[in-house]
């Protein structure tokens, strides 16, 4: 029988620790989250890997790594309200569900969705809402938002997730411009998003955020 539990904890001593991440709230909750029930089936055995992970339907699993420094930087408090866009099969939404007063999660696969909020609820996740939605367009009606975060790569974010921040959020993403990918974090200033590079990282860009292509003749 494997020992997930061992796992998560090699994961978090492997992978997270040394990556500077040093909020413990960080630490704390992904120790605790199961990493293997947010997973199809068939990554069960991978769920830990230092990698990310395709889970279906152009989602993926980001790294622990890239996961954890996000959050670290991104520094969520139990008072506040966050928005994870592209949650897959719910693993993000119950990381951050350990961290935040609520998370709205929004996945634009309604068999995902459904998939996500089943998992969440068998895990004892309560906090954490899960919406069927396009991705660029969010929750709106649920915000603003003190924390977006996004679940895979970008090329842009549209100015109607960004106005959905309240003033003083802030918004973590992988940014992907050619071959390369860095995360970022943005911060809400008097309606205005100011972001910031934050570390190297590369995902998958999510078809949701991929810059339109431009016309040429």
């Amino acid at each position: 029988m494997t020992d997930f539990a061992a796992r998560r904890t090699m994961m978090v001593d492997t992978q997270v620790r040394p990556s500077d991440v040093t909020k413990l709230p960080v630490i704390e909750a992904m120790l605790a989250v199961p990493r293997e029930e947010f997973v199809p089936a068939a990554l069960r055995q991978v769920a830990y890997s230092g990698e990310n992970l395709d889970i279906g339907h152009g989602r993926t699993l980001l790294e622990p790594r890239t996961l954890a420094k996000l959050l670290d930087m991104l520094d969520i408090q139990p008072s506040e309200l966050v928005l994870d866009l592209g949650c897959g099969l719910g693993y993000s939404a119950a990381v951050i569900a350990r961290m935040a007063e609520a998370v709205v999660a929004i996945e634009s696969e309604a068999d995902l969705a459904a998939e996500a909020e089943r998992r969440l609820s068998e895990g004892g996740i309560f906090n954490a809402a899960v919406l069927t939605a396009p991705l660029t367009e969010g929750a709106p009606k649920q915000g603003p938002y003190d924390v977006i975060l996004i679940e895979g790569a970008v090329q842009e974010v549209p100015e109607a997730i960004l106005a959905q921040l309240r003033d003083g959020g802030r918004i973590g993403a992988v940014f992907i411009e050619g071959a390369l990918g860095v995360a970022r974090i943005g911060h809400r200033i008097n309606g205005r998003t100011s972001w910031r590079y934050a570390f190297n990282a590369t995902a998958p860009v999510l078809d949701a955020f991929a810059r339109a292509p431009g016309f040429s003749l």
